[in-house]
């Protein structure tokens, strides 16, 4: 199986696929200013569906499963979902907003592998002000519940106006809370394939249009960045040495200062943004609440699977490699696809990496 993981660098054809990506719910308990998930009615994963996903798993060799959403921790049968994964010996993360991590910490014993929780904060005030609840005590108070279960916890902050002054007390209070890891990418500002749509096209719901573009640096903002990341290199070295700040100071400064430099009005006129080095979608899929495929969190669907149907083109295994998924593939791996040229959240695995799975 591990040298079968190679093939897939090779072409535009998966033959494993060892990461899962499964959103649970579409439904969300945070109100968060760059999201309009959380307006609409809340529709769970059919556990029929989570049931084929799982058997199908052993033949694509799935080593990682990263449960999401929404909020994934609103589905009812979440841990149960969880346990299924990780007996067959596949390494389960749960991504969360951490606002039932202090209630249901009882449930994720001996459930997941690892949790990610969402910290947009470095006080209450500005943690609202971004997820619109007041929250920011109570998530602390789940991280710690967590770490006490001897679980392993990484936070990951998304970095936007709101919020980037207070990059040095988001570490400082994810570290007085225990975790094990901190993390911090761009808010999106670019892309309209990004988790998913953002709006409900039912036209019997009122939703009001966000305006994202709110969230990027100003030129002001992105100068005081820069001192603050020139801070960080040295008050906080041995947290970059030691790993415990998940990002090197100089990929900070590309994902961060770079990256909203190029969403400046006079960007035109800098460097262009280098593209990040990505290969998720050469191994790994997103597989949305009621079936939908995407190559990543950021490109567009490509298929569906569902629950009903045991004919042979309603399996995974063949719906990854059907013409459109390849075809998406290809283009971004040829530079075509523009979502990728500002991507914020890459992912790259390289053929020894993939290997040693």
């Amino acid at each position: 199986m591990n040298a079968k993981r190679l093939l897939n660098l090779v072409g535009d054809r998966l033959y494993t696929l060892p990461l899962i990506v499964l959103y649970l719910t579409d439904g969300c308990n945070s109100r968060c200013v760059t999201c309009d998930i959380w307006r609409n009615p809340r529709k769970n994963m059919d556990m029929s569906l989570v049931d084929k996903i799982a058997d199908e798993c052993a033949d694509l060799g799935v080593r990682w499963v990263l449960l999401s959403g929404g909020e994934a921790m609103q589905h009812p049968e979440w841990d149960t979902i969880a346990r299924r994964f990780r007996q067959q010996g596949i390494y389960t993360m749960l991504l969360t907003n951490g606002l039932l991590l202090r209630k249901d910490a009882h449930r994720l014993k001996d459930s997941v592998d690892e949790i990610i929780v969402s910290l947009d904060g470095g006080t209450a005030p500005t943690y609202e002000a971004i997820r619109g609840v007041d929250a920011f005590d109570l998530v602390l108070d789940g991280i710690r519940a967590v770490r006490e279960l001897g679980l392993p916890v990484v936070t990951r902050t998304t970095v936007q106006r709101q919020n980037y002054h207070e990059i040095p007390q988001i570490i400082d209070s994810a570290r007085e809370a225990g975790v094990n890891r901190v993390s911090f990418l761009a808010v999106d500002v670019d892309n309209p394939h990004a988790f998913g749509p953002r709006f409900e096209t039912d036209p019997d719901l009122v939703v009001m249009p966000i305006r994202v573009d709110s969230s990027a640096l100003r030129s002001d903002d992105v100068e005081a960045l820069v001192k603050i990341i020139d801070q960080l290199e040295q008050d906080y070295a041995s947290d970059f040495e030691s790993g415990f700040i998940g990002e090197s100071a100089t990929k900070l400064r590309r994902i961060l200062v770079d990256y909203f430099r190029t969403m400046l009005p006079d960007a035109i006129a800098l460097e262009p943004y280098p593209a990040p080095r990505c290969n998720a979608p050469h191994f790994s899929t997103v597989i949305e609440v009621d079936g939908t495929l995407r190559p990543c969190y950021f490109l567009p669907d490509y298929g569906k699977i569902t629950s009903n149907g045991g004919h042979q083109s309603n399996q995974l295994h063949d719906l990854i490699n059907v013409d459109s998924a390849q075809a998406l593939r290809r283009a971004y791996r040829r530079g075509q696809r523009k979502e990728c040229a500002r991507c914020v959240c890459p992912l790259y695995k390289g053929p020894r990496e993939l290997f040693k799975l």
